[in-house]
């Protein structure tokens, strides 16, 4: 069975939220799915696609599974900086990192703690966020293993394999999108 990624995990309709936000907030959003959708076949035109409303839009993408590797991570980063901070303010202020909600200090380089740091901010988002958290750890795992030394062995030990979420999906939408 392949791996999933911690996007793949959410529930299809926070999903599908998260796509009508990042098309309703990024122009070039639209286009590159409706292109997407195009060059996957079944037999949609570029001109009637862009006419469908942005949620009939993001429900086929969701569907169809045509986001890539690099929309998953802007969707992810959407989710856990703009929409739903919480989950990474209580990582950066646990680990002691410098951040305005949730947004690091772009002068700061990587690695950005020491790994008794990322040791104790991964305890206390699991204990904070249960799921979430998991999530959210696995999201560090795949997308920024090097900037959180050894980041990978501490999720390992606290909720299984880093390369899979083993947690269930979460129902929520990100607020405002419901």
């Amino acid at each position: 069975m392949p791996i999933l990624s911690p996007y793949r995990t959410l529930l299809p309709e926070r999903r599908v939220a998260l796509v009508i936000y990042a098309v309703r907030t990024t122009p070039e959003a639209r286009e590159r799915y409706v292109q997407r959708l195009v060059k996957r076949g079944g037999g949609f035109r570029a001109a009637t696609l862009r006419t469908w409303p942005v949620d009939r839009l993001a429900r086929e993408v969701v569907r169809a599974r045509v986001e890539d590797g690099q929309d998953e991570l802007d969707l992810l980063q959407l989710l856990y900086v703009d929409l739903e901070p919480a989950i990474q303010i209580t990582f950066l202020d646990s680990a002691g990192v410098q951040h305005t909600d949730g947004k690091i200090a772009e002068e700061l380089e990587p690695p950005y703690a020491d790994v008794p740091s990322v040791r104790r901010a991964a305890e206390t988002v699991v204990q904070q966020h249960g799921d979430d958290g998991v999530r959210y750890l696995h999201t560090l795992v795949r997308y920024s293993r090097d900037w959180w030394p050894e980041i990978d062995l501490v999720v390992s030990e606290l909720g299984g394999s880093a390369d899979s979420d083993s947690s269930q999906p979460d129902d929520r939408l990100p607020k405002g999108q419901q």
